[in-house]
């Protein structure tokens, strides 16, 4: 037998906001690991957050495999739009979602958590962020300033990420993100260069595979999800058409589950992904396989 085993580790999940995406089943799968979990959720988006755990709404979500219930060691507020609080607005800074929680930017967690749990507070980071304001907008309709905004959110707040907490977690940590298809192929409707910035993450990952992986001996790897009805997926406005195209069309004919990208996530980040850097896993029934629909 051979258990994926993340005991005595700390995962950082940046992007959890509910218990409906990727990041809260990959936060659950490694709990299910015995890895302590951490996350960071989007300012305006924390206090909605907090509430429903505090509240009992989200704990049927929180039921691990054992029957006992997990929980989140630290919420931290971050929009890593931001490198440091000098890269914040001040009308953002100052306003009600940000002010209460002081510096919510990738540095400004990064010290939190120095701060909570001591040099090195952190071994395996996930990356399960992506935010593009004009997504249904045709590339040709794409403004620049909404075309960059898609890619910062979405694939340079990796890099961002992989800078900052490189050097605070002992050597042999994992940093994994969340891509889709449309880094490769054409899926119209999915626009605003959303499709440009899942390529650059993905290309990213190659690269800061390399220069982590030489530096701190850091893995660095990327999943290339089937698309799920999250909340966060309701943006581009067809993701129900999506998800019953490519489960039609896939080789395993069935709907991608949240649960199944969180398992992948915990062997990636577990001493059995030891081999494994500078990868995309395919994680959508076969789908991208695919040459033509049945």
């Amino acid at each position: 037998m051979l258990p994926i085993d993340l005991k005595g580790k700390r995962a950082f999940v940046a992007g959890v906001a509910d218990d409906q995406g990727f990041g809260f089943a990959i936060a659950k799968a490694f709990a299910e690991a015995g890895a302590e979990i951490v996350v960071g959720t989007w300012p305006p988006a924390y206090n909605i957050f907090t509430t429903l755990l505090r509240r009992g709404k989200l704990d049927p979500s929180l039921v691990l495999s054992s029957g006992e219930k997990f929980a989140f060691s630290k919420i931290y507020a971050l929009d890593a739009d931001f490198d440091k609080l000098e890269d914040i607005p001040e009308e953002t800074r100052e306003s009600k979602r940000y002010k209460e929680h002081g510096d919510s930017s990738i540095g400004g967690v990064a010290k939190k958590l120095v701060e909570d749990f001591g040099e090195n507070p952190i071994d395996i980071v996930v990356h399960a962020l992506a935010n593009g304001p004009e997504v249904k907008n045709p590339l040709l309709q794409t403004s620049r300033k909404g075309y960059l905004s898609a890619v910062g959110t979405s694939a340079y707040s990796n890099v961002s990420l992989v800078q900052t907490f490189g050097p605070l977690m002992k050597r042999g940590g994992t940093f994994l993100s969340l891509s889709y298809l449309a880094a490769e192929r054409v899926i119209p409707g999915y626009g605003g260069g959303m499709s440009s910035a899942k390529s650059a993450l993905e290309g990213d990952t190659r690269t800061l595979a390399f220069e982590a992986g030489r530096m701190w001996g850091h893995r660095v790897n990327c999943i290339s999800a089937g698309p799920l009805a999250s909340r966060a997926a309701s943006a581009i406005g067809f993701i129900h058409d999506m998800i019953a195209y490519t489960t039609a069309n896939s080789p395993l004919p069935e709907a991608l589950t949240a649960m199944e990208v969180g398992a992948t996530a915990a062997f990636l980040a577990s001493p059995l992904g030891a081999g494994i850097t500078g990868s995309t896993i395919y994680v959508d029934k076969g789908y991208s396989i695919m040459g033509k629909t049945v």
